[in-house]
């Protein structure tokens, strides 16, 4: 039998540190131990793929996975090859959902070949019970299901599940090991991350969502508002900075309201101009900033930055104040408006962009019309347009007055073409213009080219070699394709 060959079972409780985050480097070290003695008897090192889902909270989330799975021992590998799989999930629609169900089937016909593969699931489709329930129901070959809440104790979970998998001690049936957490309001700092990219990273300001949007299920999965200190993301910036980071995203759900539940409380305003003072970070990003929360004081921040990206992300969702009262977006049409003339008279050259909702409950023809004007006034750089679907759960879903799905689609429609014909007309307003720009990849069509981008997020190729990556350079715009830019080395 397989749990003959191993001892995987080095976990002295009295040993076990109370405090964070040396608990989790102690099961680190623990579950290093466990993953030396099943690579020896699979003769390989273990391998490992993160699979994210969603957002760029998951996305900084999954940083986070990989580096603890990097530090206990594990190899990143296709997915197709890999021992243990994680899926890091996103739940804002169903659909999602079933797309996950779809690849756990899947890897179950991978892991009968593998006889030493774990599949790990985590993130916001973990927080509803139904999928749990589900998942132990039907999917009983996965080994490790854990939330959004209690990412931070990955380590300890992660020497859990390979004892419950491949101990001596492991559990008879199911070796599932399962930890949800309904809510928190602990932050655990200092933990290992691996960053996709060496000079830009996502770096949490806050974690949660106290605005119960009704059509969105984020706070009952991501739990209420918690600021991290001011003096923490400092240190993290500036650390990444001394390792060659030079621009960062600043990640929350509403990063407008950071800072109201401090002990000292202080604004989003406050803590960019702390940023701004970091010696070697050239860029800052942030999103996704919430209207009814964007202030003055912010706006005149943004007006006097060097260092504030001229890009700003700014739901609308719909442009009917009606809607929006069911939406429950605490703000209306006309301020909406307001903030966007207050943006780019404080800084003309920003882009604007967006999410809308199509088809909201109760939406009518009088309501979509007005979101087309919104559309108009405000001229997008661009929007990300979204059918309404049902999110069980939310209050939306037990609306009156569904609005027909072939309605919801033609309208649909209308607002796309309405969108992109705007951002086509504003498309090129640069050209001949000389920019910085920082290169971000090498260009996947062609080798000859590298890719990158504008303060403003718009995409630009050019020629140069793989080493212009990671560094800001000037770059003349020679000519607009639609949605970027091609230009060449100034």
């Amino acid at each position: 039998m397989m749990e003959e060959k191993f001892v995987l079972k080095l976990i002295d409780k009295q040993q076990i540190p109370e405090t964070e985050p040396e608990r989790q480097y102690y099961f680190m070290d623990i579950a290093r131990e466990y993953a030396k003695q099943i690579a020896g008897a699979k003769g390989s090192p273990l391998t490992f793929h993160v699979s994210t889902f969603g957002c760029q909270m998951n996305a900084r989330d999954s940083e986070k996975l990989t580096g603890i799975l990097e530090t206990i021992g594990y190899v990143e590998e296709d997915s197709e090859k890999a021992d243990f799989v994680l899926y890091n999930t996103c739940t804002v629609r169903e659909n999602a959902n079933n797309k996950v169900y779809g690849r756990l089937g899947y890897l179950s016909g991978l892991q009968k070949k593998n006889p030493f593969m774990m599949i790990g699931m985590c993130g916001c489709m973990m927080q509803e019970p139904a999928v749990v329930e589900k998942i132990q129901q039907s999917y009983r070959f996965v080994s490790l299901i854990f939330g959004t809440h209690n990412i931070y104790k990955f380590a300890e979970l992660m020497a859990t599940a390979m004892e419950n998998t491949f101990g001596p001690q492991r559990k008879k049936g199911s070796s599932m090991t399962i930890d949800i957490w309904k809510d928190t309001d602990q932050i655990v700092e200092d933990l290992p991350v691996e960053r996709k990219y060496s000079f830009k990273s996502g770096v949490n300001i806050m974690f949660g969502c106290n605005n119960f949007c009704s059509y969105c299920i984020v706070p009952y999965v991501r739990g209420r508002e918690r600021s991290r200190e001011p003096k923490e993301i400092l240190r993290e910036i500036e650390r990444l900075v001394a390792d060659g980071v030079v621009e960062v995203m600043l990640l929350g759900q509403n990063v407008n309201s950071y800072g109201t539940n401090l002990e000292t409380p202080m604004s989003f305003a406050e803590l960019l101009k702390e940023i701004e003072n970091i010696e070697g970070l050239e860029r800052i990003r942030f999103m996704t900033s919430h209207p009814k929360d964007l202030s003055d004081e912010l706006i005149e921040v943004m007006k006097h930055s060097k260092k504030i990206c001229k890009h700003l992300h700014l739901p609308l969702q719909s442009g009917s104040s009606r809607i929006l009262g069911l939406m429950n977006r605490r703000y209306d049409k006309e301020h909406y408006l307001e903030l966007v003339e207050k943006i780019r008279a404080a800084v003309p050259d920003i882009a604007l962009t967006t999410d809308i909702i199509v088809g909201f409950p109760g939406e009518s023809e009088e309501d979509f019309a007005e979101t087309l004007d919104v559309v108009r006034k405000v001229r997008y750089d661009s929007a990300f347009t979204f059918i309404y679907s049902k999110r069980t759960g939310t209050p939306a879903a037990t609306m009156q007055d569904q609005v027909p799905e072939d309605v919801v689609k033609e309208r649909f429609d209308r607002l796309l073409k309405e969108v992109q014909e705007i951002a086509a007309e504003k498309a090129g307003a640069l050209t001949g213009q000389t920019l910085p720009v920082l290169v971000e990849e090498q260009n996947g069509q062609d080798e000859r080219l590298v890719t990158g981008r504008l303060s403003n997020n718009a995409t630009v190729h050019l020629p140069g070699s793989p080493e212009l990556i990671g560094k800001i350079v000037n770059v003349t715009l020679k000519e607009c394709k639609g949605f970027y830019y091609l230009g060449e080395l100034a």
